[in-house]
């Protein structure tokens, strides 16, 4: 923790509330912008489609279409729920000798060896099949109401002015530049004259290939990013660059849609992204946390919560993966309607700016999902041909009995579950209003044997934390680094009013009231 920062800085956000519907997501425009959907008729999945498009061009660092992701979807009328699994996936014809070790620890979290060049984080070798285009796709075409042309036209406006350049994105583009510089077209985007924009000058930086991807995306439908004349571009590119995605990996990628996992918590139904998200183990840490929680928000609760989260990454790491070929820069939000329709979505391109590559013909900033395969031979989670990655994503959605009550989730890499799993306890157990479960100070325990708290929270829970885990650290909640996950939520109270609230230490997050 950096001795520089003020010790007693605090943030403080509010929550927003309407009875036609609100959006939390981590950018204010985007939150308006999906807003402004339901205030038009649309639905909250109508809502969500017009908030991912414009994410990807607000927020380019985090998400955008040449990520990944998971949503979760609750459907009001028929009272049931889905997940669209529109995760990453490897090449078909990778070839695991491309990523050699060279020894020492890779700087992802996962603590893997080091692959030479670290090809499985940056450039073409660490990019995997996106599907961000597809999963929104199909969840349009299932459950939404306004044409698709209507639901991208906000992100076209987004990116034909440009990327507001204030000090927050100042910041992330400096913290990536050296890896952005690599990449010509890139380069030409976020460091025009060789350096970073400065807040100072302000101004918009614009991406006028991304602007005419989305403007074909919007005239001929989601499946000509796959199998399209986007797509022929798409594979040139690649091909260009070196990547093993060929055209059949694109045409044959299709999102797909799943049962959630259930879970009944204290009075709850938790319906979880299941298979190779963070929902089993969300289920194995409160397991083995549940029974240990006290009564009140005591040193003893945040110590239940190291234990089983613990256990549950011990489990996790040990034993999942695509076995049977079926750091975290990400962006999380959640929408709602006053129907009673509620959509969880995370999507992310992996690190900050993904493989910090753009495809110089689509202006398509790339993901990095091979950063999130094991770099170890013979692993459950190894870096294979056609494989899905074990991933940190946990769009959730809770039942009350039989009515919707909550939809949450996170980004921050395997920051996401800890954070996920202290909002519900807040929430469900200890019965905090919204806006003071999003303020209350959480721990992190996603680094096995070192796990961190707030420094905000009281002496006596500090203290008995380093007591219990002599490896703990404090921590600060601060926009950069993201050391406690950036969760979002909206809910409806007894009497069908709906909230949001958002991660109170990211400057852009917001929730907006339709």
């Amino acid at each position: 923790m950096s001795s520089n920062l003020n010790r007693t800085l605090q943030f403080r956000k509010s929550a927003a509330s309407s009875r036609r519907g609100v959006v939390a997501a981590q950018n204010q425009k985007a939150a308006d912008i999906g807003a402004e959907v339901l205030r038009n008729g649309g639905n909250a999945i109508d809502a969500a489609v017009a908030t991912s498009f414009a994410l990807g061009v607000l927020e380019p660092w985090m998400s955008g279409i040449g990520g990944i992701g998971y949503m979760q979807i609750w459907d009001a009328k028929k009272k049931k729920a889905h997940v669209i699994n529109f995760s990453a996936v490897s090449a078909s014809k990778l070839d695991p000798a491309d990523y050699p070790l060279q020894g020492g620890v890779d700087d992802s979290m996962f603590g893997w060896p080091t692959v030479v060049e670290d090809r499985n984080i940056y450039g073409y070798s660490s990019m995997a099949v996106p599907g961000v285009v597809d999963g929104v796709r199909l969840a349009h075409e299932t459950f939404g109401t306004r044409s698709w042309a209507e639901l991208l036209a906000p992100a076209i406006g987004l990116a034909e002015r440009g990327m507001e350049v204030d000090w927050f994105l100042s910041l992330q583009v400096t913290n990536a530049a050296r890896h952005l510089a690599k990449s010509l077209a890139a380069k030409a985007v976020f460091l025009a004259d060789g350096y970073p924009p400065t807040a100072e000058a302000g101004g918009y930086l614009k991406n006028d290939a991304l602007l005419a991807t989305l403007r074909q995306i919007a005239k001929a439908g989601g499946r000509d990013y796959y199998e399209g004349e986007l797509a022929k571009g798409i594979v040139a590119d690649l091909a260009k660059g070196g990547s093993k995605i060929s055209a059949d990996d694109l045409k044959t990628y299709k999102a797909q849609l799943v049962e959630p996992l259930r879970y009944d918590y204290h009075g709850k139904t938790l319906l979880l992204p299941p298979n190779l998200t963070a929902g089993p183990s969300l289920r194995d840490a409160f397991n083995v946390a549940g029974p240990k929680i006290d009564k009140t928000l005591s040193a003893q609760s945040y110590i239940a919560y190291i234990e089983g989260l613990t256990a549950a990454y011990e489990k996790r790491l040990a034993g999942m993966g695509d076995t049977d070929n079926g750091k975290s820069c990400t962006s999380h939000f959640c929408v709602v309607d006053g129907d009673g329709n509620m959509v969880a979505v995370t999507q992310t391109l992996l690190a900050a700016f993904g493989s910090c590559t753009m495809l110089p013909g689509s202006g398509i900033t790339m993901n990095n999902g091979i950063m999130w395969f094991d770099t170890r031979p013979g692993q459950p989670n190894s870096i294979g041909a056609g494989k899905r990655p074990l991933c940190n994503m946990l769009p959730t959605l809770v039942l009350d009995g039989d009515r919707p009550w909550l939809a949450t989730g996170a980004s921050g890499g395997r920051r996401i579950m800890p954070a996920v799993m202290q909002i519900l306890s807040f929430l469900i157990d200890y019965k905090l209003p919204l806006e003071a479960a999003f303020h209350q100070p959480r721990i992190d325990a996603s680094i096995m044997g070192q796990p961190w708290y707030d420094p905000m929270h009281d002496a006596d829970v500090q203290a008995a934390i380093r007591a219990r885990f002599p490896g703990a650290v404090p921590k600060r909640r601060d926009p950069l680094p993201l050391n406690y996950a950036c969760p979002s939520a909206v809910m409806f109270d007894a009497e069908g009013n709906c909230s949001g609230m958002v991660e109170i230490a990211q400057p852009w997050a917001s929730v907006a009231a339709a």
